[in-house]
């Protein structure tokens, strides 16, 4: 307490003596008003993307308490397609946000008290948690990976930090953003921030949600379909690609462009199960078939749906005699970090979750999986296998 006090006083005495540089800042927006409804607009924001992303990971790297349902069969496009569309969208809120607060930055003494300092502090991991999370989540959106480390689990853990901060920041900010919003004279005794008039600040408002909704537009295309011709932006449209679907991953990228044409070629069914089954694309093709509209919900947030013919995994397991409760691993030919997924009793048991032959009853081109891929309902687009060879069943 002693050094903080001290902190205080040295700040003060460098005041008197130079001035409070954010004295010069005099611009009206520069006040706790804007500062608190904007700052109201980013939680709201960094709690939806926190919320939908932290979801997602788990769906992705289950532990072992959480089981992801296939029903509604559309729900993680929706959560997911919210993640990437809000986080785009956070980014001219949060410029808005540190343009107006900049100056409270430059100001004298830097500690005034205990509160002060760790509502300071705070700022360190939430200003830079929240610029890491929207530089990199942009950077996965357009699949350029500049470092080293693994994004899912970087982004992860850097979210659970900010969205901390961001708590420690709203308890230690409530009651001046509370009587800021109350049109209290908080910025009139603030040594900081400028009162400003209604007609400026809410001018500078519509600038920020209009350039909020401009980037939603933009880059919204890929998620939802009847805004496509506006994004151009967007990484992904539905409609672009194969058989009208969107790819990010070539049968080329992964080595398998031969694959569909291999005459011995074959899926393999083992693990717990009474008969082990080997069968060949002909023999696939001769038991009953399932169709249904489904969609590949990707996790850089674009989504497109299509119609997939195929044989239920269901019907496999039967035929191989496993248990009613069994899980499945899925293996595919291609051996990197995405070639095999899991697949949990629900989305077992599903009718819909399928491995497909067809789409939109043409055989399947080599960038969407021939001769064989997974495709199920409520599932990230990482997790619908492609180039299927094994399932094992446990």
């Amino acid at each position: 307490m002693r050094t903080l006090e001290g902190v205080r006083r040295s700040g003060a005495a460098l005041a008197e003596r130079v001035g409070d540089p954010a004295a010069r800042f005099t611009n009206p927006v520069h006040e706790a008003r804007t500062a608190a409804i904007l700052g109201i607009a980013l939680a709201v924001a960094f709690t939806a993307c926190f919320t939908t992303g932290v979801l997602s990971h788990l769906i992705q790297y289950p532990p072992s308490w959480f089981a992801w349902p296939s029903r509604p069969a559309g729900f993680y496009r929706v959560t997911q397609g919210v993640h990437v569309t809000t986080g785009l969208a956070t980014i001219p809120l949060l410029l808005a946000k540190l343009w107006v607060v900049y100056p409270h930055f430059t100001s004298l003494p830097p500690v005034r008290s205990v509160g002060h300092f760790f509502a300071r502090l705070a700022l360190l991991p939430l200003v830079g948690g929240a610029i890491f999370l929207l530089v990199s989540g942009v950077a996965n959106v357009a699949r350029w990976y500049p470092w080293t480390f693994f994004f899912p689990r970087a982004h992860f853990w850097a979210a659970w930090i900010t969205i901390g901060a961001l708590v420690v920041h709203v308890g230690v900010q409530w009651a001046t953003s509370r009587a800021a919003l109350r049109r209290a004279a908080v910025a009139e005794r603030d040594p900081v921030l400028v009162r400003a008039t209604s007609g400026e600040r809410r001018g500078f408002l519509a600038g920020v949600a209009g350039a909020v909704g401009l980037v939603w537009v933009a880059t919204s295309g890929g998620t939802v379909a009847v805004l496509s011709p506006l994004s151009a932006l967007a990484q992904r449209r539905p409609g672009d690609g194969p058989q009208g679907l969107p790819v990010n991953k070539t049968a080329v990228g992964a080595g398998t462009e031969e694959l569909a044409d291999d005459p011995t070629w074959a899926l393999t069914v083992e693990g717990r199960v009474d008969t082990p089954l080997r069968l060949t694309a002909a023999a696939l093709a001769a038991l009953p078939q399932r169709s249904a509209t489904l969609p590949i919900a990707c996790v850089e947030g674009w989504s497109a749906s299509a119609r997939w013919t195929g044989v239920p995994v269901r019907d496999l397991l039967a035929l191989a005699g496993a248990a009613g409760d069994a899980e499945v691993q899925v293996e595919s030919a291609d051996d990197s970090l995405y070639g095999r997924s899991e697949l949990n009793r629900s989305h077992a048991a599903d009718p819909d979750t399928m491995l497909a032959l067809l789409v939109n009853g043409e055989p399947l081109h080599p960038d969407h999986g021939a001769p064989l891929r997974l495709i199920g309902p409520n599932r990230p687009g990482v997790m619908q296998t492609k180039w299927v060879t094994r399932l094992v069943v446990r």
